[in-house]
Order: C-alpha cells, then sequence, then structure tokens
C-alpha cells in the first residue's frame, strides 16, 4: 500500500492560531435561540441543541492533515479525533459524515484505507457513517461532521468547574512531541505505538465511566493542547486550574523528545497566545512543551467533586489507556493555570 505523503501541519497542530480565530469570531454576529444550550461563545467542545424536554442534539465537526503515512491508521485517528468533542459534552454519537479532501492526482487507493479507517472507529464507537462530501484539493485531509445527542440536564460543559474539584486527565501529553520526532526518525518504535494508542482510543471509554460521577466540567486537549484547553476551562468556569510540576501526565519518551527541542511550530503558537495567563516558571523547559504540546485526539479533562475522584480514577484505570490527577480547581488567581512545586 502506498505510505501518505506527509507534509505541512499534522494532526490537531494544523489548527488556525487561536488569537486569530477569537479575532475573526468576534466579528460574526450571534444567533440567539433559547434552545442552543451550548454556542461558541466560550469556546466549548461542540455545539448542543434542544429538540424536546428529554432530547438535546450534539453537532460537531473536524477534520485535519495526516500526521501516519499509514492511511488506514490516519482514517482512524482523524475518526477519533472527531468523535470525541461529542464525549466530551458527556454524549453519545449517532451518525457521521465523511468530510474528504483529495488530490486528484493522487492514488485512490490510499483514499480508500482512509476511509476504511474512518469506518472502523464510527462502528465501534455504535454509529452509522451515513455519507459525506468531498473535493479536490492539493493536500490530503480527512475527518468527520458528527451528530449525537445528551440529555439537555445532563450536558457536560467547559464552564461549570468548582473551586475544591479535582482535576483528571484521561489520557497523558505528549503526542504531537512523539509525532514531530518520528517525523525525523528519532522516535522509537515503543513510543511512536504508545502515541498511536493514545490517538485511535476513543473517549467514548473514559466518558462511559465518569457519566457516573458528578463531573462539574469537561472538554477535551487536543491542538490546543493542556495550557489551551486548560485555559479555555477556567476562564470559562471563573476558576485558576492549580497544579503540580510533579504530578504532569505524559508519555514518558515526550520529555527527553521535547528536551531535544523536537518541537512543532504549533507548540509555539500555543506558547505566545497563553503563557501570559500561565504560571509554569517552575516548569523545566521539557514539562512546559509538553504544556503546550499540540495534542491530536487527546484525553478528556474533567474536574469533579474530590470526594468522588480517587473512585472515578481507579474505574478509569482499569482501561488500557491510564489516567491521572493533574491538579485542583481553586478560587480565581492572577493566573489562570498555576503550577506549584512539592
Amino acid at each position: 500500500m502506498k505510505k501518505i505523503d506527509l507534509k505541512g501541519g499534522m494532526g490537531c497542530a494544523c489548527k488556525i492560531d487561536s488569537a486569530k480565530l477569537r479575532s475573526v469570531l468576534s466579528g460574526i454576529q450571534r444567533m440567539p435561540d433559547e434552545n442552543l444550550l451550548v454556542g461558541y461563545d466560550k469556546s466549548d467542545d461542540a455545539a448542543v441543541y434542544k429538540i424536546s424536554e428529554d432530547m438535546a442534539i450534539v453537532q460537531t465537526l473536524d477534520f485535519f492533515t495526516p500526521m501516519s503515512e499509514d492511511p488506514y491508521l490516519f482514517g482512524q485517528i482523524a475518526a477519533a479525533n472527531a468523535m470525541s468533542d461529542v464525549y466530551a459534552m458527556g454524549g453519545e454519537v449517532l451518525t457521521a459524515l465523511n468530510i474528504v479532501c483529495f488530490p486528484e492526482k493522487e492514488d485512490t487507493e490510499i483514499l480508500k484505507e482512509i476511509l476504511r479507517g474512518g469506518a472502523l472507529k464510527v462502528k465501534e464507537a455504535g454509529a452509522c457513517l451515513v455519507g459525506g462530501h468531498s473535493i479536490n484539493d492539493s493536500s490530503i485531509k480527512y475527518g468527520l461532521s458528527v451528530n449525537g445527542m445528551v440529555h439537555p440536564g445532563k450536558i457536560l460543559s467547559n464552564a461549570g468547574a468548582r473551586s475544591g474539584d479535582s482535576l483528571i486527565l484521561t489520557k497523558p501529553l505528549g503526542v504531537g512531541v512523539i509525532n514531530t520526532a518520528g517525523r525525523v526518525g528519532e522516535a522509537s518504535a515503543e513510543a511512536t505505538a504508545k502515541a498511536v494508542l493514545n490517538m485511535i482510543t476513543l473517549n467514548k471509554y473514559a466518558m462511559d465511566i465518569l457519566r457516573k460521577y458528578t463531573v462539574h466540567a469537561c472538554t477535551d486537549v487536543t491542538g490546543f493542547g493542556l495550557a489551551g484547553h486548560g485555559l479555555e476551562m477556567a476562564c470559562a468556569s471563573g476558576v485558576t486550574l492549580e497544579m503540580r510540576a510533579a504530578d504532569m501526565h505524559f508519555i514518558p519518551e515526550a520529555e527527553g523528545y521535547a528536551a531535544d527541542f523536537l518541537v512543532s511550530s504549533a507548540a509555539q503558537k500555543n506558547r505566545n497566545n497563553y503563557a501570559c495567563s500561565i504560571d509554569f516558571e517552575i516548569l523545566s523547559f521539557a514539562r512546559a512543551e509538553l504544556l503546550f504540546d499540540a495534542q491530536t485526539s487527546g484525553g478528556l479533562l474533567a474536574a469533579l467533586p474530590e470526594e468522588e475522584a480517587q473512585k472515578a480514577l481507579e474505574e478509569l484505570n482499569a482501561l488500557p489507556i491510564k489516567s491521572a490527577f493533574i491538579g485542583k480547581a481553586v478560587p480565581m488567581q492572577e493566573k489562570a493555570i498555576v503550577f506549584k512545586g512539592e
């Protein structure tokens, strides 16, 4: 099977700069609707629209450029990433539509494998793949438009974290760094395998467990890194996220690659955009890079009461990918995210 020629930004690292997005969106008039329960005003993961007293539709889409030369693997990762936004809102995936950009002169067997990988993940989610749209483009891009459902009273947003809540991250950080290292032949087979497992694993399994608990806020950690998505949660909730340097949750090999400056331009954009709102002076250079590292199909960041958090973590850690406590929510301080020592 022919491999994908990797070029340009990879996976969630190809997102448009968040500062530019804020500037663009600030000029677009919002459309008030009493049934729109979650819109884009607080940078949440998906839109939620109420259609009855006991049902709301969760709507999202996501697509990006390849981060893997293997088209079948790329399809799986892109689909898992797109459906993640529904899980971050506490929902279940119902249907998905393919989004395809593909060069006219490229081998269509590559596209077939991409779509096969995406279909595999949609089926794993228990959802239906119902069609899609394709265009000719100069580079390969793939993802999904996804519809899900959630009870209006059980929506999870990034805006509900409360002071005293424990913070759980359901996948380790470092995927972006490892993908960058792999692109220049520096990533080990073991590190690459860990990153791949992270990216193809549906957040469905973590959410199936988290639904049993009183989750106050949730988001998925993707292209804006833990820094950006954590900052969105802190600001939307009116709290500060206090973390310990020793509790950073990352794939071990990623720290060494970051120390060797195998980092992406996306991480540097994240640093430029978010560093002023974060007190991270205590972090080493490598761990700071992991804070800003753009994650592709990253884990869920959940805020839940301290008294429930330990039991939730024990259940989550029965899954193949381990979760970890990474901090707590505290009353709002000058900085939205603060790192402490031991």
